[in-house]
């Protein structure tokens, strides 16, 4: 089935590229934008004023989402490819290819891990058709810039189709290098906050990406605050710093735009990879594994853990539902997925378990045998930021609290409205159906994403489905008490998105 579906999208890209062999010179160009980590609350006139007058002139999206798991590479991936997981085949920001190595997760941050993985899956790094395919077919260019994990910024265009990657440690093509280090000079080192790599990556997006006659599509992504707030906590005064430092770049691509008459011809949609929360867990998940007796030891290959993914060897249905079951009477431990029984099951074949496919994470050869995720509450830390997780560190993400899947997305530019605000659900996978639709390229009936037409000022062809909200809930007793799990869910036409899950539990 996957084979006939790339099979698919390969004749897709082929026809597109017949019809679309030219493409304007006077076409209305699209930048993309992504703060790494941005909570909407960090959007205020004191901490962000460029981003916060853009908003308040442009569209703003109030009920955006996060791809989950909540991590940077899944969103990367996503974004780019109008996918979920279950599509993408990028399952977390730590993935297991046994076929890469047996005993351990890779880092999707790395490159060169990513590398390893499209040299072992013949060039299926991911299993779905990338928007740099798509504007290539068409005769287009997307570049993208970004001052965060090579990882995130290959993802961005996986097969650097027609454009190229700006990276403080990668540029792609490498034939590019010098003319980029000619430009603007050599990378700054990485600091905390980033804010030297952050002026570099605006100055080379600045000379290469924006022009009249330039690229169809650009991209940057700013690294922070998400770097520094994982560190330092959110609130703290670097990560304030850190706000504050991508927030300058971006007012000078606005003064840019606008003092080179740019900014009547640019489409400018911001959006972020994940909320952000404080941390206060002190237990680990592999320990407690192992502890149990559920794991042989640490590198043992009988059950392989990566990031909230347990994947179990020749998925032994006993060993899993012992594993399962020792999580759930874990206070530290939120909601828990396993497989549906059948295609279309919203709920686990493990009791109290929801199913892959109810979060879009159900790929037919990546996905694991069981994702956890820590429980979380609406604490606040001492700065006063609600959302606390249970996972260990100082601050960070990759859960299903709303903290981490709500996100801003901020649209403004010739076709979008103006001072207008969207009480519509939309998510990352919407992104590239919309830049795509703005470029006069076709979408792909296989993308997850929708065009976001409520968000343009002209008149959409037909009327747009009346969001609803909806839950799923499953419930296990336990010899502990009852483990009760909640998902929460706005479903617009044949489109849902996740807002939150919850994980509830009654002692005895």
């Amino acid at each position: 089935m996957l084979k006939k579906s790339i099979a698919i999208v390969s004749v897709f890209i082929m026809l597109v590229a017949n019809i679309y062999a030219q493409s304007s010179s006077n076409q209305n160009k699209t930048l993309i934008v992504f703060f790494d980590g941005l909570r909407p609350d960090y959007i205020t006139p004191e901490t962000m004023p460029n981003l916060y007058a853009f908003r308040k002139q442009g569209v703003y999206g109030k009920q955006h989402h996060s791809i989950y798991p909540t991590v940077t590479r899944v969103n990367s991936s996503g974004y780019s490819t109008g996918s979920y997981p279950a599509k993408t085949g990028l399952m977390g920001n730590t993935v297991y290819f046994p076929e890469v190595d047996k005993l351990k997760g890779l880092n999707t941050g790395e490159a060169e891990d990513l590398n390893r993985i499209t040299k072992a899956t013949n060039g299926k790094l991911l299993t779905a058709v990338s928007l740099g395919e798509l504007l290539q077919a068409a005769g287009k260019r997307m570049m993208v810039f970004s001052s965060g994990s090579t990882g995130q910024a290959l993802l961005q265009n996986h097969t650097v189709s027609g454009g190229a990657i700006v990276n403080p440690t990668m540029i792609l093509p490498e034939s590019f290098k010098d003319e980029v280090v000619k430009a603007v000079g050599p990378t700054p080192p990485h600091a905390k906050p980033n804010t030297a790599q952050h002026k570099w990556v605006t100055d080379a997006l600045i000379k290469f990406g924006l022009s009249a006659n330039g690229l169809a599509v650009s991209a940057i992504w700013f690294s922070d605050p998400d770097g520094t707030a994982h560190a330092d906590g959110i609130g703290a005064e670097t990560s304030m710093a850190a706000i504050k430092s991508v927030d300058h770049e971006f007012g000078r691509i606005l003064d840019y735009l606008k003092n080179n008459q740019l900014d009547k011809t640019y489409n400018i949609i911001i959006s972020a990879d994940h909320g952000f929360v404080s941390h206060a867990g002190k237990q680990n998940m592999g320990a407690l594994l192992l502890e149990k007796g559920l794991k042989k030891d640490k590198l043992s290959d009988d059950v392989i853990i990566a990031e909230g993914a347990i994947y179990v060897k020749d998925h032994n249905p006993e060993v899993i539902k012992k594993i399962v079951a020792t999580l759930q009477e874990q206070d530290f431990i939120g909601p828990v997925f396993t497989k549906g029984a059948k295609h279309g099951d919203v709920k686990g074949w493990v009791d109290g378990t929801l199913s892959f496919e109810a979060i879009h994470w159900n790929h037919p050869t990546r996905v694991a045998d069981i994702l956890v995720d820590e429980n979380w509450n609406d604490d606040k830390n001492q700065f006063g930021y609600a959302g606390t997780s249970f996972s260990g560190g100082v601050a960070g993400h990759g859960g299903f609290s709303p903290y981490e899947v709500h996100i801003a997305l901020i649209a403004s530019g010739p076709d979008f409205k103006k001072s207008y605000e969207s009480e519509l659900p939309t998510s990352n996978v919407d992104i590239a159906p919309t830049v795509l639709h703005l470029q006069n390229v076709p979408v792909p009936a296989t993308m997850d994403g929708r065009v976001l037409y409520e968000l343009f000022n002209t008149k959409p062809t037909g009327p747009i489905a009346e969001a609803k909200i909806d839950s799923i809930q499953t419930e296990v007793k336990l010899s502990t008490g009852t483990y009760k799990l909640l998902l929460h869910r706005t479903i617009l036409g044949k489109h849902t998105y996740i807002d939150y899950a919850k994980t509830t539990r009654v002692s005895k």
